[in-house]
């Protein structure tokens, strides 16, 4: 079917630069397109985030990275840092968009790294370099494998923005990932909520560092970190925790978990635990779940069977009162048992 554009619209007009629809429309996203007809429409007047993100309906923050976007492209130019301008490119004869070269004094931007830096011994900062649309274009082009991952990263994350086609350029080119572990990482990401690219190269790193460069090995670790998103949501429904553990909080979990420690002993401990000082804490439970570990205690059956000797203990001594052992002697009764 053949398409043309209805003249009678044609009673006022804006210019688009060619380099637009020639070399981004594959590479743009549909709010970055929104976002740059509304600047150029805006005829060099300074529009507002706000205004930007009212007029097209685009979230503020991802407006913010519109811009950004169209910025490395050197479509957009910046007033004051915070207000986006539209700059409209001189018309020119459009070049092949493997030979198309950005300007350095235009980019705010580092340019595209070489490829030959992709040493694992590099650090992390100077392997990652932000790409501008440019190169990534290029790289699209020259690249078919890069082609084909953003094609499949689409189908799982749907339109993929300014930040992530960078990091997925960034795990395969320079941390050496293969297609196959980034899609199986970010599938898995997309899974517990956390597609972000910055949780995904960041998890995406730790796996280059420790070689985990296969598909099985990628499963494997993916396995791994699941089963212990697991028990971390029974440590919390154990513990009535409502928000996320903090980094101190997962620890002691991961070491609960490779103890083995059950979810009956850590309601247990933490029943115990408000028993005693009325409040959640960490420290206090390890202390409890340790004991009872070295102790070979498995299951709260195991730990009710001692709890008579300790009583009968403190009876002897004058004091019969219920829940007067204190964490020390309770920790030193469970060595002697």
């Amino acid at each position: 079917m053949d398409y043309r554009v209805n003249s009678g619209v044609w009673g006022a007009m804006f210019g688009v630069p060619c380099i637009v629809p020639d070399n981004f429309l594959k590479l743009a996203t549909g709010a970055q397109i929104k976002v740059l007809l509304y600047l150029l429409r805006a005829s060099g007047r300074s529009v507002s985030s706000a205004e930007l993100s009212a007029g097209t309906g685009v979230p503020q923050a991802e407006a913010e990275e519109a811009v950004l976007f169209w910025q490395q492209a050197n479509i957009l130019s910046a007033e004051n840092s915070s207000v986006p301008q539209p700059v409209i490119v001189p018309a020119a004869p459009v070049a092949p968009a493997d030979s198309m070269q950005s300007d350095p004094e235009k980019d705010p931007e580092p340019q595209k790294p070489a490829v030959q830096q992709t040493e694992q011994s590099k650090p992390a900062a100077e392997r990652r370099a932000l790409l501008s649309p440019s190169d990534i274009a290029e790289i699209m082009k020259d690249t078919p494998d890069i082609s084909e991952l953003f094609k499949i990263s689409e189908s799982i994350l749907g339109s993929l923005n300014y930040t992530m086609q960078n990091s997925l350029i960034t795990m395969k080119m320079h941390l050496g990932l293969p297609a196959e572990v980034i899609i199986t990482l970010i599938t898995y990401c997309k899974d517990i909520d956390k597609a972000q690219p910055a949780y995904i190269e960041k998890v995406a790193s730790a796996w280059a560092e420790s070689g985990i460069d296969t598909l099985e090995l990628a499963q494997e670790d993916v396995e791994r970190m699941s089963r212990s998103r697991t028990y971390t949501g029974k440590v919390m429904k154990a513990f009535e925790m409502r928000r996320n553990p903090t980094s101190n909080q997962a620890a002691f979990i991961e070491d609960w978990q490779n103890l083995g420690i059950s979810e009956e002993l850590l309601r247990y401990a933490y029943e115990l635990t408000i028993e005693k000082i009325d409040k959640l804490s960490f420290p206090y439970i390890n202390s409890i779940l340790r004991s009872w570990s070295d102790s070979g205690f498995r299951t709260k059956d195991d730990v009710k069977a001692a709890e008579p000797a300790s009583k009968r203990k403190k009876s002897s001594s004058g004091d019969d009162s219920e829940g007067s052992l204190d964490l020390n002697e309770y920790k030193q009764f469970i060595n002697n048992f």
